[in-house]
């Protein structure tokens, strides 16, 4: 009976040194999509986007023309001609769906390479802010993978980390 005694004082000892896990989590999609430098991002490579699409709209424009003005002259010409200028330009209608595909995937790279920088930098945030403030773990979910299925209001700190991220962003 002693000795069952001394074991439950010396469980409840080490029980009881123990610090106090401190766990919080935040909804990655909300801190991702409202943090101010993603959108900014996203603001930039809009505009970028749009001179991207004008660019390539006139160049098809142009092309457009010079097939109409092919078409026209084309009943004039000798069907040897006629037919080395339409190979001529079917090669250059490919050679501009090349270009056009190539820019497109260096602007999506671009953009994805920075998203990627912000999403590494919100990460990096957050693991400051944990270490900070005490935290033991801070959990991550959102729709697509809700890691969190439950959690109370005050360990969502969510809102605090958008918030801290936005206002480190600003300086």
């Amino acid at each position: 009976m002693r000795n069952i005694a001394y074991v439950l004082l010396v469980a409840f000892v080490f029980t009881s040194c123990q610090k106090e896990k401190r766990i919080g989590f935040i909804d990655n999609g909300i801190v991702i999509n409202d943090f101010q430098e993603k959108k900014d991002l996203e603001t930039k490579f809009q505009a970028k986007e749009v001179a991207f699409r004008k660019k390539f709209d006139s160049i098809d424009q142009a092309f457009d023309l010079e097939v109409q003005k092919f078409q026209l002259e084309a009943k004039k010409m000798s069907q040897k001609k006629a037919q080395e200028r339409y190979q001529e330009l079917g090669q250059k209608k490919q050679l501009l769906d090349q270009q056009k595909q190539m820019e497109g995937q260096q602007f999506q790279q671009a953009f994805q390479a920075e998203i990627d920088s912000v999403i590494i930098r919100v990460k990096d945030f957050v693991k400051d802010y944990g270490k900070k403030n005490g935290y033991t773990y801070i959990l991550g979910t959102s729709d697509a993978a809700a890691n969190v299925l439950y959690g109370t209001d005050e360990n969502d700190l969510t809102q605090t980390i958008l918030d801290a991220l936005n206002e480190d962003y600003k300086k």
